[in-house]
């Protein structure tokens, strides 16, 4: 025979309906099966405090045991020496009696408790990947998993992207305004199909490489070339933003390595907020060679030689 229900979830016999719904849900999630694989002891377990709460977590089964009417199986309890069944005997018929679990030893829902909610609590629908659930209830969809590659651009801006799965479904995937690096989405309800309703989907999102701009931190940095007058007199040079193109103004006496900032035209941080672009100058020459560059350059060496400074 079972023992007292209310010693079972550990509450006492005046706890409130919700304080005994909170009691079984604890233990439910601490000595589940699936929590628990193989082991013998937590199953029993939560076979005893399965039982204990169909009879205390049901209004009407608990008014019953309270008034001694059934007994921490659920069976009528003897009234009287004529003719009504013993606490420990069989229902008439003989049939064993089962407290509605069926043959697995629990059942998918209780009142106010849905068994499916605890093992998405558990398992955020991973148990649901063990064929059908385990003792027989129904348990979510699988979850999937997936990474997704975007462009810097799209991060920035936002786009509509859709990905495959190895069994052939698509989906379309919402990346956010200021999307980062690692960051990972969850489309709900987009897993695996199962008998208490599909998992979920897991995007995670990587940004990769660009051809213009890199990474440094929290900022983006590009090279951009200048040319040899522009560098010596200053002047406006056109640079590309992932935003589109700006005029950015080179100061006079530039040397390569000198670095011009645009403000806000970075990578959006974790709060939503825009980083900064760096330009790093690169002082060049023409592709084709200049007879008049190449004199210029023969006469300024042998009337003003420098040795340009070492710079870190």
């Amino acid at each position: 025979m079972a023992r007292d229900p209310y010693q079972e979830l550990g509450v006492s016999r005046t706890a409130s309906a919700d304080e005994i719904r909170k009691a079984f849900r604890k233990l439910a999630k601490q000595n589940h099966p699936d929590a628990n694989p193989g082991n013998k002891e937590a199953e029993e377990r939560f076979k005893q405090v399965s039982a204990a709460f169909d009879i205390v977590g049901d209004a009407d089964k608990r008014k019953k045991f309270d008034a001694g009417e059934i007994d921490a199986d659920g069976r009528e309890t003897m009234r009287g020496f004529g003719g009504g069944r013993g606490p420990w005997g069989p229902p008439p018929g003989g049939a064993a009696h089962d407290n509605g679990f069926g043959r697995g030893g629990y059942r998918e829902s209780y009142e106010g408790v849905d068994l499916g909610d605890i093992l998405g609590e558990m398992f955020g629908g991973r148990g649901a990947g063990r064929g059908g659930g385990f003792g027989g209830f129904s348990q979510r969809g699988a979850d999937v998993r997936a990474r997704l590659d975007i462009d810097l651009e799209e991060a920035i801006r936002g786009a509509k992207k859709r990905i495959g799965f190895s069994d052939g479904r698509t989906i379309d995937v919402t990346i956010p305004k200021g999307a980062q690096d690692g960051q990972t989405l969850r489309l709900k309800g987009q897993g695996a199909a199962g008998r208490a309703g599909p998992g979920d989907a897991f995007i995670e999102l990587a940004i990769v490489p660009h051809p213009i701009y890199r990474r440094e931190g929290e900022v983006l940095v590009m090279d951009l070339p200048v040319t040899v007058y522009d560098a010596v007199l200053g002047g406006k040079v056109q640079a590309p933003t992932p935003d589109g193109p700006v005029t950015l103004t080179v100061p006079k006496g530039t040397n390569s390595g000198a670095k011009l900032r645009l403000k806000g035209r970075g990578l959006s941080d974790a709060q939503g907020r825009r980083g900064d672009l760096f330009a790093r100058l690169v002082v060049t020459l023409p592709d084709d060679p200049d007879p008049e560059l190449e004199a210029f350059a023969q006469a300024w060496r042998a009337r003003r030689p420098y040795a340009p400074r070492r710079r870190s």
